[in-house]
C-alpha cells in the first residue's frame, strides 16, 4: 500500500500558466496507485486562480480546504471557504465553479477530488468554450460554441 503525506506536499508550478492562474499543484493519486478517483493538493498565491469558472460532464469534484481562505465562484455568487470547508460540484451547469486566493497575504492551500471518467467534457462560460478530453492526447479538443454544430453527414463519403 503506497502512503501520501498530505503536510509535505512537492509542488510544481506550470511554466505557461498565465498570471491570473499561476496555482502549483502535486496530483496525488497517481502516487498512491489511484485508477478511479483523482485528488491533486493546489497552492494558489494572492491573486491567483485554480482554473477558468466551468463545469464538467460526468466528473463530479469535490474541494477541501487546507490552509487559507479561498474564494469560490459558483451559479449563486462569491463564497469565502476556510480551512475545513468541503464543497461538491456536481456535473453540469449546477456544480459551476472557480477557486481563487483573492487575499493580499499568504497562500490558500486546498485538495480537489475527482470521479475519473473517459471521455469527459469540460464547459467554460465566460469564454464559451468546451473541451472534450478523450484519455488520448490525439484525440484531446478545445472550440468556441460559436464555431457552430457539424451536420452528422458532414464530409462522410
Amino acid at each position: 500500500m503506497k502512503t501520501y503525506n498530505l503536510n509535505r506536499p512537492d509542488l510544481a508550478n506550470d511554466d505557461d500558466d498565465p498570471d491570473g492562474f499561476r496555482t502549483a499543484y502535486q496530483k496525488i493519486g497517481p502516487l498512491i496507485g489511484a485508477s478511479q478517483l483523482g485528488a491533486t493538493i493546489y497552492e494558489m498565491p494572492p491573486g491567483q486562480a485554480l482554473c477558468p469558472y466551468h463545469y464538467e460532464y460526468p466528473e463530479e469534484e469535490w474541494v477541501l480546504v487546507l490552509e487559507g481562505t479561498a474564494t469560490l465562484r459558483h451559479p449563486g455568487g462569491e463564497d469565502p471557504l476556510e480551512p475545513g470547508d468541503v464543497v461538491c460540484f456536481p456535473p453540469g451547469p449546477d456544480g459551476a465553479h472557480q477557486l481563487k486566493n483573492t487575499g493580499s497575504e499568504g497562500n490558500v492551500r486546498v485538495m480537489m477530488f475527482s470521479t475519473h471518467a473517459d471521455p469527459n467534457v469540460a464547459v467554460y462560460p465566460d469564454s464559451d468554450k468546451v473541451g472534450v478530453n478523450t484519455g488520448n492526447p490525439d484525440d484531446k479538443f478545445r472550440f468556441r460554441r460559436e464555431e457552430g454544430q457539424r451536420d452528422y453527414w458532414d464530409r462522410e463519403v
